[in-house]
């Protein structure tokens, strides 16, 4: 071996070592936790876990105020009836009573269908005081309960310019903090 070859290996050696002793030094990565808002030091209110998974039951949902909703998709007018996203998102824990602190603002809204379709919405978005973004978990449309092509629940977003966050058949709400 020539004194080059073993410069060069002496040299590869204690960098492996130099980056192995910085990894064994090195801060594990921390799971998203509630933390201070930065605003005044003040910590804010703790919210859902993520992922938190909205119970979709009848009793949660006949707890809560109905709101009717009319809207126009793929041109068919409806006019139905339900409950607001962010009052089910409130009464749930997964939405602050009050103004929404600014480690919720990375946090989301994943809708899924039976058939496996999924939309998303920030929870910024959806809050009243925030975003004010109207959506509306319906089970009645033009006077009768969902048919099993639509429901048992869909969620409407009226305002949106087209009906591609709309979803058929919802099976599952989960918030998640974003990573």
């Amino acid at each position: 071996m020539t004194t080059a070859e073993k410069t060069l290996r002496l040299t590869l050696g204690f960098a492996l070592a130099a980056g192995l002793s910085a990894c064994a030094g090195a801060r594990p990565v921390r799971e998203a936790a509630p933390e201070p808002a930065g605003h005044g030091g003040h910590a804010s209110e703790p919210f859902a876990p993520s992922p938190f998974a909205v119970p979709l039951d009848a009793a949660t949902l006949a707890k809560l105020p109905r709101e009717t909703v009319q809207a126009a998709a793929h041109g068919e007018s409806l006019d139905c009836e339900g409950v607001a996203l962010d009052a089910l998102l409130r009464a749930t824990g997964a939405l602050p009573a009050d103004k929404l602190p600014g480690p919720q603002l990375a946090r989301y809204v994943l809708v899924g269908a039976r058939d496996g379709y999924r939309v998303l919405y920030s929870l910024a978005e959806l809050d009243p005081g925030t975003g004010k973004r109207r959506a509306l978990l319906v089970d009645r449309c033009n006077g009768a309960a969902l048919g099993e092509e639509d429901g048992p629940l869909r969620l409407i977003a009226p305002e949106d310019a087209r009906p591609a966050r709309w979803v058929r058949q919802v099976k599952s709400i989960t918030v998640v903090t974003a990573p």
